[in-house]
C-alpha cells in the first residue's frame, strides 16, 4: 500500500509529534482538533519538534494543512491516526464516522493507551481499524505497539507495519487484545513499586529515578529485562537464572507493596516531586529529557 496522505485527528501532545513524524517522512498530513489555538499549536510543534527531525519548521509546514473538521481531514487520507481522549464512547461515535467518511482503503489507526479497538467497534465494520499506540513522544521513541481488534483483517496489520516501518518505527504485534498493551502495563507495574517506595519514605522521587537511569533503564534500553535476565545467568542463562534465584525473585514478589495513594499521599508524593523538579520549567525539562532520549537512540544505532 502506498502512503500519500495521513489524517491526524486530535492536535495533542501525541497528535503534534505524529503530525511532525508524518510530515517528516514525506506524508501530506491533514490535523483537525476543535482546539481554539489550533494553528498556534501546529506551528510551535514543528518549530520544537524540527530540530529533532534534521529539518527546518518550514520544511514540515509546507507539507502540514489544517482541516475544518474530520469530514475534510479524512477526504482522501489513506492512513488516519486518531489521538482523541481515552473514552469509548467518544471513539465509538468517532470510529463510526471514519468507518463511513474515509475511503475504503484507508487505514484506520487509534493512539489509544489502554482501550483495545474491539472495545469501540461492535456494530461497524472493524477490518481496518486498529491500535498503533506510540510511546510519547512518538517522533523520538521508536516503538509502536500494533494491536488489532476481533475484526481487524491481516492485510490492514501487515499495512499497519509497514506503515509505521516506512516512518522509521519499530512495530510490535500483539497477538492478544489486554487493556494497556504491553509498555503501559510494565510502565504501570514499576511506577506501582515506586510510588510504593517513596510513601514508605524509603527512597526520595529523584534518588529513584537515579537508581533507574543508573542501572534498569541503561540495562534495558540495551537488552530489554529478558535478555537481561538471561546474560545475568552467565554462561548458564536464563535457566541458571531461573533455577538458582528463581524463588527468591518469587518471594519478593509477593512482598511488593500497593501504594495507598490516599489523597494525603498523593498530595505529599505531588510534593515531593515538585520539589525535587520544580526549579525547572516543563520546556527545560522537555529539552533535557529528549536531547539525552536523542543520544541514547544514537548510540544504539551506531551498535
Amino acid at each position: 500500500m502506498s502512503f500519500r496522505t495521513a489524517a491526524v485527528i486530535g492536535a495533542g501532545t501525541i497528535g503534534l509529534s505524529w503530525t511532525a513524524l508524518f510530515a517528516r517522512h514525506g506524508l501530506t498530513v491533514r490535523v483537525t482538533d476543535p482546539r481554539p489555538d489550533l494553528a498556534d499549536a501546529v506551528r510551535d510543534a514543528l518549530e520544537t519538534f524540527a530540530p529533532h527531525l534534521g529539518t527546518t519548521a518550514g520544511d514540515l509546514a509546507s507539507r502540514v494543512h489544517l482541516a475544518a473538521d474530520v469530514t475534510e481531514a479524512v477526504q482522501d487520507a489513506d492512513v488516519v491516526q486518531e489521538n482523541g481522549p481515552e473514552n469509548v464512547e467518544f471513539k465509538k461515535d468517532l470510529f463510526t464516522k471514519l468507518v463511513r467518511e474515509a475511503p475504503a482503503h484507508a487505514l484506520l489507526l487509534s493512539s489509544s493507551s489502554a482501550i483495545p479497538s474491539t472495545a469501540f467497534t461492535g456494530g461497524i465494520d472493524g477490518s481496518r481499524v486498529l491500535i498503533g499506540h506510540p510511546f510519547n513522544p512518538p517522533h523520538l521513541i521508536p516503538l509502536v505497539e500494533v494491536v488489532p481488534g476481533e475484526q481487524t483483517s491481516d492485510e490492514s496489520v501487515q499495512s499497519a507495519v509497514d506503515f509505521y516501518t516506512l516512518l522509521g518505527r519499530t512495530p510490535v504485534v500483539e497477538r492478544k487484545e489486554i487493556p494497556g498493551f504491553v509498555g503501559n502495563r510494565l510502565q504501570n507495574a514499576l511506577s506501582r513499586e515506586a510510588i510504593y517506595l517513596v510513601e514508605q519514605g524509603v527512597v526520595t522521587p529523584e534518588d529513584l529515578d537515579k537508581v533507574i537511569t543508573n542501572s534498569l533503564g541503561i540495562r534495558w534500553a540495551t537488552v530489554g529485562p529478558f535478555l537481561g535476565a538471561h546474560l545475568g545467568g552467565g554462561p548458564g542463562g536464563y535457566r541458571h537464572m531461573a533455577e538458582h534465584i528463581g524463588q527468591s525473585m518469587k518471594k519478593m514478589w509477593a512482598g511488593l507493596g500497593t501504594p495507598s495513594q490516599s489523597p494525603e499521599e498523593q498530595e505529599r508524593l505531588i510534593e515531593a516531586v515538585e520539589k525535587a523538579y520544580g526549579s525547572s520549567t516543563y520546556p527545560e525539562l522537555a529539552e533535557t529529557r529528549d536531547r539525552k532520549q536523542l543520544a541514547v537512540l544514537k548510540a544504539l544505532e551506531e551498535n
